[in-house]
């Protein structure tokens, strides 16, 4: 389960309801940052989410709108005597914009970026914003699971389950149970963040069945030529891509401060994918 929490969910511009770029992402314990715009340390002391706790910042793009806030926030963690590994992945560049401490390492990525983590695997694919712009796709492993019911009902308790794990089957008594006759496998979680985007096939190729998409929606259609001309969407577009993702959720960040609420995109966006929702700062979701 991936457990997120909005930290920063304005555009270029913070506004005093909206932070700029930023989501924590909860899994087992750590947590992950996908961008980490100004002020992100202090919007995650306000929706308690621990610094000390961050394992990997994932960058969008180095527009500073999306990782100004990593100075600051690494300072702190120095400052509080880190000494945990934290890696940031980044786009071509990152290795010269961020500060060196002993114990921050720098990751490069293009479009074919693919790391293995506890029980998930995140990568990347390009969104089109800029030459060096990615989006991030975060899938949990397949698990097998018991049936317990029929497990136990066949015998099975304490260690066999484990056995039975190991070994591929077991035997009780005369009987021979085989794994696959008592488990059966749970699909994985899948989360996707778009960072800035154009609307493109491609995103939703990347962002195919997922539970819950992040997308991008700077602007309202009466703004269209504008977030074409700064490779932006708008939000009808972002629930049009959501729509051919087959997508179980859509919510909608990057907000132009033009905006001072969220009906409208809601409105928009609901006229091709009804399962939206637009992103506040402290909004918590479970995925």
């Amino acid at each position: 389960m991936f457990e997120i929490t909005m930290l920063g969910t304005a555009s270029a511009v913070p506004t005093t309801q909206r932070g700029l770029s930023a989501i924590a992402m909860r899994r087992d314990g750590d947590v992950f940052l996908l961008d980490c715009g100004e002020g992100t340390q202090r919007q995650m002391m306000r929706f308690g989410v621990s610094y000390m706790k961050v394992k990997a910042i994932f960058i969008s793009h180095l527009h500073l709108d999306h990782f100004l806030g990593v100075f600051g926030l690494v300072e702190t963690m120095a400052l509080n005597g880190r000494k945990e590994k934290l890696t940031i992945y980044g786009p071509r560049g990152s290795s010269a914009v961020f500060n060196r401490k002993d114990f921050v390492e720098i990751v490069e990525i293009d479009g074919k970026f693919s790391r293995q983590f506890d029980g998930f695997t995140a990568s990347a694919f390009p969104t089109g914003h800029t030459k060096e712009s990615f989006g991030f796709v975060f899938a949990e492993e397949t698990r097998r699971r018991f049936h317990e019911d029929k497990a136990k009902g066949l015998g099975l308790k304490g260690p066999m389950f484990s056995q039975i794990m190991e070994k591929g089957s077991l035997k009780i008594g005369k009987k021979t149970i085989k794994l696959k006759d008592v488990t059966y496998e749970q699909e994985g979680k899948k989360l996707v963040y778009t960072g800035d985007a154009v609307a493109s096939a491609a995103i939703a190729k990347a962002a195919k069945g997922a539970d819950l998409l992040i997308h991008e929606a700077t602007f309202c259609c009466d703004r269209q030529e504008e977030a074409k001309e700064a490779k932006h969407c708008t939000a009808l577009q972002a629930a049009q891509v959501a729509k051919k993702a087959g997508a179980k959720k859509l919510l909608l960040t990057h907000i132009s401060g033009r905006y001072l609420g969220s009906q409208q995109l809601l409105d928009e966006a609901k006229k091709a994918f009804e399962n939206t929702a637009v992103a506040e700062d402290g909004m918590k979701l479970s995925v």
